[in-house]
Parts: structure tokens; C-alpha cells; sequence
């Protein structure tokens, strides 16, 4: 069973970083994609970024692309987002999933609250 726990949130002015992290346990993660995903009050949940675990192959939603930065590292079975010039649109829960090709995303975990002030 995929365990999924993110850390890192909290409360930021507009323009600051944070970095994000997911610790993953209970599976080999080699062929799996790991994603970031948030939801904002009143919204629905919503595609952040994703990274496979072995290539390292990237993608981004639109809204986040050349600010946030989605990175693993293998020896900690940890997923990273990297989060910079934060705007107060960014103000969301955000959570960490995991899927293998033709699966549906799992593990999600709490999620990990942030918020950008402007």
C-alpha cells in the first residue's frame, strides 16, 4: 500500500519560496509517477506537477510552469516541489499521489496547507 506524507507548508508573503516535501513508503516507487496536486477553498482538487520516479521526466500544469520545480530523491523515497515567486493564487492544500501507468492516483496523504499573502 502506498503511504504518502506531506511536509513543508505554511504561511508566506507574495514572492517568497518553499519547498515542499513527500516522504513515500510501502512499495517500490521505480515505475511509478509521482504527482503534486492542490485545492484551493471552494475548488476543485487540481494537476500541479508530476515527475517519474525512475527517468525523472517532468511536466507541469501551465499556471506553475518556470516557478515551481518537482524533483526525487531515491535514497530517501522522497518527492520535492521547489515553490518560487509564490502568488496568492497559489494559496492551497497541497498533496503528493502516486500512480503506475493506466492506475488511478493513491496514497494521498493530509496534504500540507499553503498560504501566500499578498
Amino acid at each position: 500500500q502506498v503511504q504518502l506524507v506531506e511536509s513543508g507548508g505554511g504561511l508566506v508573503q507574495a514572492g517568497d519560496s518553499l519547498r515542499l516535501s513527500c516522504a513515500a513508503s510501502g512499495r517500490t516507487f521505480s515505475s511509478y509517477t509521482m504527482g503534486w496536486f492542490r485545492q484551493a477553498p471552494g475548488k476543485e482538487r487540481e494537476f500541479v506537477a508530476t515527475i517519474t520516479w525512475s527517468g525523472g521526466t517532468t511536466s507541469y500544469a501551465g499556471s506553475v510552469k518556470g516557478r515551481f520545480t518537482i524533483s526525487r530523491e531515491h535514497a530517501k523515497n522522497a518527492v520535492y516541489l521547489q515553490m518560487n515567486s509564490l502568488r496568492p493564487e497559489d494559496t492551497a492544500v497541497y498533496y503528493c499521489a502516486a500512480r503506475l501507468d493506466g492506475t488511478s492516483w493513491s496514497g494521498w496523504g493530509q496534504g500540507t496547507q499553503v498560504t501566500v499573502s499578498s
